[in-house]
């Protein structure tokens, strides 16, 4: 039955999809329900826990839950309880299962039978679905399938059927432990939980209000007496129902995600455990204060990933094993993750999810994903235990069974069968399976008793000829099935799923034997159907089957899904349609030819041809995106697919869907607004109507006034951006279609037609509405996803989204809104995800079939009579003549195997380039050809005598052809260049990491410099750069500080923070005190400073007054301020005054440690060694030392690396310089005699090793060279012609011939080089040009002979001196170079060092570092409880503080008494009669009112209350007077004073006030005492844990130096430093020896001299200090004299002056009374205001009287004139009386114009009487002095706008 809203149609069916008729019968079944309670009753009294409530009140339901989210309140007064009866329900009470069972629905007064389609066979399975397999005894299987329970009888496969009661679908089934009852949860708004009887299958029990939309899980408890349910999403409700009864027990929110399971505890049936997506639960049933409730604990993965768990089991001792989805098993154990278990060489114990764990007969088995079944050892699990920090543990299983391949087991269940337990298990991969765990020797192989589609079934067609229907999946198969014996024929496999299908019609072939399937990959295969046992029986062939299929053939003519397959009305033809936005075209034949496709604007979602009625044959396209296309049928013979298939001029109509859904919605609500206004206006009429009758006139009828509706704005027009998919649609007539559109355009079909004149827009562009539309009724939500028709024409078939079936009767066989007769639905599938993909009619109407996404197919009868097996028989196709003789045809089982057009663009590709190349290779040979000729050319004219050759430019036909011919080949050069650009760039890339990843952090490479003269040689060290990391550790360390030690925080820092402490606390009071008086002050002199008054007398006087104030309280402010300066200072020095036993802690410590370590050397190989504070190491500071020495090594041959590069420029130099010299010698030898020549010098060069970084670069002839190379070493076995120049050059390793582009210094070396040639050229030329004149030379004479001799002798010392440059530059080159040498090889030794000492250094921090975790442990205790100690002592330094500031405020109180007294003395006189009885009164005991409020403290602990005490009013005697004597102090005696008496009592008061304060701060000290000694022991604990701590780590320090002693260290050492001699030799065994530095050494001796000479300075002070320490004793002594002398000088002066001992502090800084003298200003500026406002008044009551004087006039001036218009009036009433008299009768009666102007007139005297009274109110109010004159009242504004 199909949900529907309450709200869309309530007189049809409820919010749970129910019709009310069975509303009704619920509520007689509730009847009958309740008549049986009375059967077994019982008393009990109510309670208050979430269980109770009466059975099946949603009301209450709703009510606990809300009481669950309630915080608890605290336990009320416990009170009586009524004693309730409380019914129980009957054992022996069923429900009626046809008065629950949901039925379909039929539109009343349509005719259409309830029983129109009946369920006849369910041939899927929901396998995806959690626990979807019950075993209810050795015979019988329970699944669910969509809105049916299935009984699957495993010996007859017969099935029965339970239909849900909500028709909202089955959540969950579960089956008791007995197997008497099952479970059924159900699903849609607030479902029920229906318990069932087995086998009756009678509805028993009924839980209600459970969840809010589904369940998820249920399960019984191991007795059968309750069962726990979860809900799935919005609530994940977990509730415990007492079933039998009904009744809630618990309920709780089990998780604010996914719930997949929730089980009781086998062993204790109070707890429970839930899992899901991310989590796992633990609940227990525990009895609180408020009664049973659920507790959960969540469980915490802590280290281990989060999971999903699918599968647990509670093991016997309250731990749960779990599994995960990595496939290892968690055990749990008090909410948190014991161990991980896993398989030998931390293997999986599954590979994949662990779906089920099974604890059976002491073993347990997991059930896993991977289609494995495991055992494992029960006392290995439960007493597994954590070994390291993995937190895993593995362990071996016993047994294990793998179910078969491609197996994803999703559950089992056990059931006996002979006394042997048989195992059924639901694989998700769509079987089931009957399994044999016992691993014995007979143990019998695993047994798929079914198998199934897995998942959505994507298509389903119906054979035309027979009773047989073919499905396909993602699962990729293909299954056929005769629905008739309800039994699957066949299926077929392959590498791909299937998502299309239909059966090749009969004019195809007649036999119905073809079907035509798509796949996933975009392949479609031709699949024959036959009867195997009509072939010839061969030998060997086993024909068994009834059925059977084969490959017929098999094409690819898309690249993506396949998703719609079409044959033409005459079968000519074969439509496909696919995701790739094509549809392509066959031929149908005995093989189908391709004919070529065409490309839509959309993927398709499905084809539709033109019914046989149409007179042309077109296609219709339905595009996912809202495009309808409409092409004709092509011709085969039209379309030449030479080149491509694609389909280029075939007439194409678009239709793009524009909604109209929001028009047609504002239209249906102004329909409904005027219908509301017509029934209005009938009514109003109505009314009318009736007051007519009662005799009123129209004028006289009053319309009722009608309220003001504000009518709400009218739906606004919306269009979607994105056009609603297109879900189904079909052929009306020729051009027009019906639609039907999802998301937004859900509930209405659509007539739609293509445009006669298409656009000329782009089809997505389009904006084209339908003509016509058919409301759907309840699909606002619920698309209808699939149409199709019955043969008739007469019923429309629908497949709904939410899985229901809606059949529409016709009229006749065209749709239109007039012609539904109405519909008939009925929910089949399941209705989340249950969505129909397939709804087809049999070929005679007689039976229906449908599939939905739930992997569901059901087979239906439509209005068929009883008995159909016996009339009806499925008959298999016959099989083909000659087909066992026909090979099977080939597969296309490669995905990416090319489809038809990409073979055929592929080939012709092939072809094109095929040619090109015979092409090019033509060419080629003609070219070599002419290029030979040449070549024979060039040699005939070379073998010609010279004066016949021809010049090479002669050659040259056309120098135009030779620059056409260059600019082509620059051109072709430059295109080259272009396509190998990023050739080249790649390979310039490449060499670029290359260099970057073996010389890229090389900064200094080998070079070796070797001498000119000599053979020695320096080389630099090859020298990597430095990282930056070194230089972050090293900054890194030397920003961190060291760890304080204990002394250092002991003595240093809290003397800092004690010294602080102080200094804020006397701050704090010296600031607290002085902020005080100043702000008081301030506040004060601001408040007389606030006002400023106008600069009147008063004003100056009371500014006069203020400056005064202003100077005093100035003056009074320097003198206390002066005061408490000098206090501080006083308080500050006695402060600083030490104690006599005082010690400096810096000389204690000082002390101290020169105890410990002065006159002894501490080896750190000591047992007792201490290690200094700024002597330990960690692995930070020794990460620094490396990190510096590694920088220091690194700038060390930096440097090094520096000199020598130099030393290398300067060779170069000097070989520069020695050429130059070279060629001046050559110059100077060529002008002298042979025999006067002196050898010169060779040149030296630069080695190769010396400038090692040419060896890294090129050039094009470098490169050419390697490219032969390589070539060479390749051996090409084949020659490739190939053309010279641009065609010859290739591509070497780095970027070929012609495309290095040479750089500048290249193109500088060879512009020298050019010119040199030049240069030699034209000296050659000049050399070898022929003399042609010859003169005799003439005879020297003496002059030239001397000065050619002088010359000579010039020469012959140039070269001399020449020579000896040459030699000096080498031999101080050499020179330099073995200083250097020297240099280096110290440096060598000191670098050797620096490597033996790191290699040291790492090791040790190879060591520390494995010391670090537990030193950095024991140094945080360390430091915490340093923090601590310094805590405490902070608060034991305020505790003294407090202690010290309340023996001040006891001494400051007891001051006070004194001074009570003394002033109690002086009042008292001398001689007076009554001194003892005022004394007695005055020290008085009196018990006085005492109130102390109770106050709640924030911790809620417990409160008292205490009421007000009265006192008594007795008092005691005091202690010093007599007991016996009583007398009346509340009575002043006779002749007593009673101002003293008075003044007695009150000093009484005071004296009491201060005792109390007294006994409160004494009280006060007590406790702070109490809390200072509690403190201080704890001080002395955590001080004792400190040294205990301290002590540890010294420990641990002392065995981290030994384990860092025992590592070696290489020291070298010359003999001369070996001072450790025996017997005057060096001992051969020198581990006893000690490396001791000569610098220490002398420290030492050093040392002695300066300690003997501190002990005589320190002797020396010491008498200093001693005579220093008298001296200062004397000075105090007479100071203290002088001091007892002035002061009683001063108490001298104070007596004569002022006749007593007075305070000068309280004198100095007396000041005036500010609040008197604000009170004076305040008056003074009251009276001023007053005295401005009294004249403000007199003005305003003087302006007022001139205003009444003005209006009485002008009142007096309207009475004149009202008594004129009295008399007009008077005067034309007489007039008008006389001319009655003569007016004839039609003028008889008062004239209209008259009454008016008389109405005006009286109106105008009321008016002005009005005004009358108001003006003498208002002078009488103005009479008064404080008189106000109130607005005029309205009318009178009222009466004027009238008149005027």
């Amino acid at each position: 039955m199909e949900p529907k809203k309450e709200s869309e149609s309530p007189d049809a069916k409820d919010r749970n999809g129910q019709p009310e008729e069975e509303k009704e019968s619920e509520k007689v079944s509730e009847e009958k329900r309740s008549s049986h309670m009375g059967e077994q009753e019982g008393e009990k009294p109510a309670e208050d826990d979430e269980g109770d409530g009466s059975l099946g009140s949603e009301e209450e339901d709703e009510e606990e839950e809300l009481s669950l989210t309630e915080p608890e309140q605290p336990p009320e007064p416990v009170k009586k309880k009524k004693v309730v009866i409380e019914k129980k329900i009957s054992e022996s009470f069923f429900y009626n299962y046809e008065e629950l069972c949901s039925f379909p629905f039929v539109t009343p007064d349509s005719g259409i039978p309830l029983n129109l389609l009946t369920l006849m066979h369910s041939f899927g399975y929901d396998c995806t679905k959690r626990a979807n397999l019950q075993v209810m005894d050795s015979q019988t299987l329970m699944y669910i399938a969509g809105n049916q329970l299935v009984f699957l009888d495993l010996k007859s496969k017969y099935q029965k059927y339970l239909r849900s009661t909500s028709g909202g679908g089955i959540g969950v089934v579960t089956a008791h432990p007995n197997k008497t009852h099952f479970a059924v949860g159900e699903k849609g708004w607030k479902p029920n939980m229906i318990i069932y009887e087995y086998p009756s299958l009678r509805p028993y029990r009924i839980l209600r209000g459970g969840t809010e939309e589904a369940y998820a899980f249920a399960d019984f408890n191991r007795s059968g007496t309750l069962i726990a349910t979860v809900g799935s999403s919005p609530d994940y409700m977990l509730t415990v129902w007492d079933w039998k009864q009904e009744k809630i027990v618990l309920r709780s929110k089990a998780f604010a995600q996914d719930v997949y399971k929730v089980t009781f505890s086998p062993e204790n049936e109070e707890q429970l455990t839930t899992s899901g997506s991310g989590h796992i639960k633990f609940w227990k049933m525990a009895l609180t204060f408020t009664g049973l409730k659920l507790q959960g604990a969540l469980g915490r993965f802590g280290k281990t990933a989060l999971t999903d768990i699918e599968g647990y089991v509670e093991l016997p001792d309250g731990k749960v094993l779990s599994g995960s989805e990595w496939g290892n098993l968690l055990l749990w154990e008090g909410g948190l993750i014991k161990v991980e278990l896993c398989r030998p060489g931390n293997k999986t114990c599954h590979n994949g999810p662990i779906n089920q764990l099974v604890l059976d007969e002491g073993e347990v088995v997991t059930v896993g994903s991977d289609g494995y079944i495991r055992v494992w050892d029960f006392e290995t699990i439960d007493t597994a235990d954590v070994v390291d920090d993995s937190g895993m543990i593995a362990m071996e299983h016993m047994n294990e069974l793998l179910v078969g391949k491609h197996v994803n087991l999703n559950s089992m269940v056990k059931i006996h069968e002979r006394g042997e337990p048989v195992w059924y298990a639901q694989d998700s991969n769509g079987a089931i399976w009957k399994l044999d765990l016992s691993f014995t020797n007979v143990t019998h192989d695993p047994e798929c008793l079914f198998t199934y589609h897995s998942g959505k079934i994507q298509a389903i067609s119906v054979s035309p000829v027979t009773y047989i229907m073919a499905t396909t999946a993602l699962d990729r198969s293909v299954r056929i099935y005769d629905f008739i014996d309800k039994v699957q024929l066949t299926e077929m496999k392959f590498k791909q799923g299937g998502t299309a299908l239909t059966w090749t019609p009969t004019v195809v072939n007649p036999k119905g034997g073809v079907l035509a399937v798509g796949f996933q990959d975009g392949v479609i295969r031709i699949i024959e159907l036959y009867n195997p046992k009509g072939l010839p029986v061969v030998a060997g062939r086993n024909n068994v089957g009834d059925a059977a299929m084969r490959l017929k053939q098999a094409f690819k003519p898309h690249v993506s899904t396949v998703t719609a397959l079409a044959y033409e009305r005459n079968g000519e033809l074969l439509a496909t349609g696919s995701k790739d936005k094509t549809v392509f075209f066959f031929s149908v034949e005995d093989k189908y030819e391709p004919i070529g496709f065409i490309t839509v604007p959309g993927p398709v979602q499905s084809l539709q041809w033109s019914p046989l009625g149409h007179p042309d044959s077109k296609l219709l396209i339905l595009c996912e995106n809202g495009i309808a296309v409409q092409v004709p049928a092509p011709d085969p013979q039209d379309y030449d697919a030479a080149s491509t298939y694609k389909i280029k001029d075939l007439p194409t109509e678009y239709f793009r869907f524009w909604s109209i859904k929001s028009r047609i919605l504002r239209e249906k609500e102004i329909k409904r607004r005027e219908k509301v206004k017509e029934e209005k206006e009938k009514e109003k009429q109505k009314w009318i109507k009736e007051q007519q009758e009662m005799g009123k006139t129209l004028e006289e009828i009053e319309l009722p006034e009608e309220a003001p509706e504000e009518e709400e704005p009218l739906p606004e027009i919306f269009v979607p951006a994105t056009p609603s998919p297109i879900l189904c649609g079909f052929y009306s007539e020729p051009g027009k279609f019906w639609l039907s559109l999802g998301e937004y355009d859900t509930g209405f079909l659509f007539h739609c037609a293509f445009s006669p004149v298409q656009h000329e827009k782009e089809p997505g562009a389009q904006q084209d509405e339908p003509f016509e539309f058919i409301p759907i009724e309840d699909a606002d939500d619920n698309p209808i996803t699939r149409i199709s028709f019955s043969s008739t024409g007469l019923f429309m078939l629908c497949g709904m989204a939410d899985g229901a079936v809606r059949i529409y009767a016709l009229h006749s066989k065209a749709l239109s809104e007039d012609n539904i007769a109405g519909y008939w639905s009925f929910s089949m599938h399941d209705n989340n995800y249950g969505h129909i993909q397939g709804i087809c009619p049999s070929f005679d109407d007689r039976f229906l079939v449908t599939c939905g996404a739930d992997g569901n197919i059901f087979t239906y009868n439509i209005l068929s009579a009883e008995e159909i097996k016996k009339v009806l028989k499925t008959k298999v196709p016959s099989p083909r003549r000659g087909l066992e003789k026909e090979k099977a045809a080939e597969d296309i089982e490669d995905p990416t195997a090319y489809s038809i057009e990409n073979a055929k663009q592929k080939r012709e590709y092939d072809l094109i380039m095929k040619a090109a190349e015979y092409k090019k290779y033509l060419k080629r040979q003609e070219l070599i050809t002419l290029r030979h000729e040449f070549q024979e050319l060039l040699q005939m004219n070379k073998d010609l005598p010279n004066h016949m050759q021809l010049y090479r430019a002669e050659f040259e036909l056309d120098r135009r052809i030779r620059a056409q011919m260059d600019r082509k080949t620059a051109d072709k050069i430059r295109l080259v260049m272009k396509e190998l650009c990023w050739e080249q760039e790649r390979h310039r890339i490449g060499l670029q990491k290359v260099q970057i990843r073996f010389r890229g952090n090389l900064e200094y490479d080998t070079i070796i410099v070797h001498a000119m003269g000599s053979s020695h040689q320096i080389s630099t060290y090859r020298l990597l750069a430095i990282s930056e990391n070194l230089y972050k550790i090293r900054k890194k360390s030397q920003a961190g500080k060291r760890r304080s030690s204990k002394y250092e925080w002991k003595g240093k820092d809290l003397d800092q923070r004690r010294e602080s402490q102080r200094e804020l606390s006397k701050g704090s009071i010296f600031s607290s005190q002085t902020n005080t008086a100043i702000s008081e002050e301030e506040i004060d002199t601001e408040k007389l400073k606030k006002k400023s008054y106008p600069q009147t007398v008063a004003s100056r006087i009371a500014e006069n007054r203020l400056e005064k104030l202003r100077k005093i309280i100035e003056k009074a402010e320097r003198a206390k301020a002066k005061i408490q300066r000098r206090k501080d200072e006083w308080d500050e020095l006695l402060k600083s005054k030490p104690n006599d036993d005082y010690e400096d802690p810096q000389d204690v410590e000082n002390i101290k440690e020169a105890k410990e370590n002065m006159g002894d050397f501490k080896l750190k190989t000591a047992t007792n060694y201490k290690i200094p504070e700024h002597m330990r190491i960690n692995a930070d500071k020794k990460s620094y030392q490396l990190a510096s020495l590694e920088v220091a090594i690194h700038e060390k041959k930096l440097s090094m690396n520096k000199w020598i590069v130099s030393l290398r420029d300067l060779k170069v130099a000097i070989i520069e310089e020695i050429q130059c010299v070279v060629q001046e010698l050559k110059t100077i030898q060529s002008s002298l005699h042979r025999s006067k020549h002196l050898p010169i010098p060779p040149v030296p060069e630069l080695h190769p090793d010396e400038i090692p970084e040419k060896k890294f670069q090129y050039d094009s002839e470098m490169l050419l060279k390697f490219k032969q190379e390589l070539e060479e070493r390749a051996k090409e076995k084949e020659i490739v012609p190939v053309t010279p120049s641009v065609e010859g050059g290739g591509i070497g390793g780095f970027g070929g011939g012609f495309l290095h582009v040479p750089s500048a210094k290249e193109l500088e070396i060879t512009a020298r080089g050019t010119s040199l040639k030049t240069l030699k050229t034209i000296s050659g030329t000049a050399g070898v040009t022929p003399k042609t004149f010859e003169f005799e030379q003439a005879e020297p004479t003496e002059m030239e002979l001397e000065i050619a001799k002088r010359e000579e002798i010039r020469n012959i010392h140039l070269q001399e001196t020449l020579i000896k440059r040459i030699h000096e530059l080498m031999i101080t080159f050499d020179a330099e170079l073995r200083l250097l040498r020297h240099q280096k090889l110290k440096l060598d030794t000191m670098m050797k060092t620096a490597d033996l000492r790191h290699t040291t250094w790492f090791e040790e921090l190879l060591l520390l570092k494995n010391f670090e975790k537990h030193e950095n442990i024991l140094q945080e205790r360390v430091n915490s409880l340093i923090s601590e100690e310094e805590g405490m002592q902070l608060k034991l330094n305020s505790y003294l503080a407090q202690i010290e500031e309340k023996k001040a405020e006891i001494a400051r109180l007891q001051d006070r008494e004194k001074a009570l007294y003394a002033t109690f003395q002086a009042s008292l006189g001398e001689n007076n009669k009554f001194a003892g009885f005022l004394t007695k009164v005055l020290k008085k005991r009196i018990k006085r009112v005492k109130k102390k409020e109770v106050e709640a403290e924030d911790d809620d602990e417990e409160s008292e209350e205490e009421s007000d005490e009265e006192s008594s009013l007795e008092s005691d005697e005091e202690e010093s007077g007599s007991e016996d004597e009583v007398f009346d102090d509340s009575v002043c005696p006779k002749n007593c004073d009673e101002t003293l008496f008075e003044n007695t009592l009150q000093l009484r008061e005071k004296r009491l006030d201060i005792e109390e304060a007294l006994a409160e701060e004494k009280k006060t000290i007590e406790n702070v005492k109490k809390e200072y000694e509690t403190l201080a022991k704890k001080v002395k604990v955590v001080a004792a844990s400190l040294d205990a701590a301290d002590w540890e780590l010294e420990a641990y320090q002392r065995e981290k130096q030994q384990r860092l002693n025992e590592l070696h260290v290489v020291v070298p050492l010359k003999l001369h430093q070996v001072e450790y001699i025996s017997n005057g030799e060096i001992p051969p065994d020198l581990s006893q020896a000690l490396v001791f530095t000569n610098q220490s050494l002398v420290q030492l001796q050093n040392r002695i001299v300066i300690l003997q000479q501190e002990k005589l300075e320190q002797r020396q002070l010491y008498k200093q200090a001693r005579e220093q320490h008298k001296q200062l004793i004397r000075d105090r002594r007479e100071m203290m004299i002088k001091i007892e002398r002035l002061d009683e000088k001063c108490n001298q002066l104070m007596m004569m002056k002022f006749g007593r001992i007075v305070n000068l502090e309280a004198l100095q800084t007396l000041s005036v009374n500010t609040n008197l003298e604000e009170l004076r200003m305040k008056m003074m500026g009251k009276e001023q205001t007053c005295a401005v406002e009294l004249k403000m008044w007199e003005d305003k009551i003087f302006k007022m009287r001139q205003q009444l004087m003005f209006i009485t006039k002008e009142n007096t001036s309207r009475l004149k004139q009202m008594n004129s218009f009295c008399a007009e009036n008077m005067r034309l009433e007489t007039k008008l009386d006389a001319l009655q008299s003569n007016l004839g009768a039609e003028f008889q009666g008062p004239r209209k114009v008259d009454i008016e102007e008389r109405e005006k007139l009286i109106a105008l005297v009321q008016l002005q009487a009005q005004e009358a009274e108001v003006l003498k109110e208002e002078i009488t109010l103005l009479s008064r002095k404080d008189g106000r004159i109130f607005p005029p009242s309205q009318s009178i504004f009222q009466a004027d706008t009238t008149l005027d």
